[in-house]
């Protein structure tokens, strides 16, 4: 279980290999700016989206208290935040040209956060007791089977600072435009 945690404290980190390595890589890129953008920005902001409703249920990072999440995103899936970050990593990996490195991507985010789900839900699992094991019996991991529409809540209250705690995410492209740049300005 130490190893669980550590995987779990440091998970932010962890996932980053494969971004790192498409920021620094030239190798075998795909120089079609059509098909790159037309598929990396979109993946990332549907990512980022998912991040931005996720935490307007969630809370996490904002001011309030930290109850049993069960609606919005989490209506249809435990995880929604960890399917918006594999999804802003795979977009990034797009962008960076690196079309061989996008299933790799994608593997690795989701080993990574099945280590993490399953240290994340131990926890879960002591702070709620039933209901937690409940909501687990219900509504799966990472693919939705039905879809419930109660609560869904695509713009609440905390609408406003949810998009300024997650503007980081599309900072990504960013980073991703300035490797586009340097590349053009150096020539490879």
């Amino acid at each position: 279980m130490r190893f669980l945690k550590w995987i779990y404290d440091f998970r932010g980190f962890l996932v980053a290999p494969p971004l790192v390595l498409s920021l620094i890589c030239f190798y075998s890129e795909t120089e079609s700016d059509i098909l790159i953008l037309s598929l990396g920005i979109p993946i990332m902001f549907i990512g980022t989206f998912i991040r931005i409703w996720s935490q307007q249920h969630l809370h996490y990072r904002l001011p309030d208290s930290k109850i049993l999440t069960i609606t919005g995103p989490y209506e249809f899936v435990r995880n929604p935040i960890y399917i918006g970050n594999t999804l802003i990593c795979v977009g990034a990996t797009i962008l960076s040209e690196l079309l061989w490195l996008v299933p790799i991507t994608f593997i690795w985010c989701i080993g990574m956060y099945s280590l993490v789900i399953r240290y994340e839900e131990s926890k879960l699992l002591k702070k709620h007791g039933q209901a937690y094991l409940q909501y687990m019996s219900e509504i799966p991991r990472w693919i939705p089977f039905k879809f419930r529409f109660k609560n869904i809540g695509l713009i609440t209250k905390y609408f406003y600072h949810s998009v300024i705690v997650e503007i980081h995410c599309l900072l990504l492209i960013l980073l991703f435009s300035l490797k586009e740049a340097l590349e053009h300005w150096f020539g490879s």
